[in-house]
């Protein structure tokens, strides 16, 4: 019986001196499953949010030295397809309205760049016309996208 006013002892000091009622309630919040969920959903938005790209797929010209810019939503981007249409925030734009679109997105938001993204097939006409759009609208910096060559050869010129 020693061993049993022992064991009893111990127990009641590690439930704090408490004696032990066994139709309480357990109040302690099980946080595991919180946890288990949280992570998961990291996980999804982290393998995602790289595949989230703005404006329009299109094939971009491949080039040696190619700059990673994040795409931080703070870009007014404008995409130019192969079949000559032109695309701003997802939505085909007649060309002629560009500049004045342009315009607007830059006196609401000063701080957003000007990035063109140009079908590496589409007709050298349609983008001299997009950069002449922007011109007019008295924009000096405008980034052009490109893909990274990942081999060390140089592309075979069509």
């Amino acid at each position: 019986m020693v061993t049993s006013h022992k064991q009893q002892k111990i127990r009641k000091h590690l439930r704090g001196g408490k004696k032990h009622n066994k139709g309480a309630l357990n109040a302690d919040i099980n946080v595991t499953p919180l946890v288990d969920v949280v992570l998961v959903l990291l996980i999804i938005f982290m393998v995602v949010t790289p595949m989230i790209t703005s404006g329009v797929q299109v094939d971009l010209p491949r080039t040696v030295n190619h700059f990673k810019k994040p795409d931080n939503g703070k870009d007014i981007i404008i995409s130019v397809t192969q079949n000559k249409t032109v695309f701003m925030a997802g939505r085909p734009v007649p060309l002629k309205e560009v500049p004045r679109i342009v315009e607007e997105e830059k006196r609401r938001f000063p701080d957003k760049t000007v990035f063109v993204k140009g079908d590496s097939r589409a007709i050298y006409g349609i983008m001299r016309e997009v950069m002449e759009a922007l011109n007019k609208t008295g924009i000096e910096d405008v980034m052009l996208g490109t893909d990274e060559i990942k081999s060390l050869t140089a592309p075979k010129v069509q």
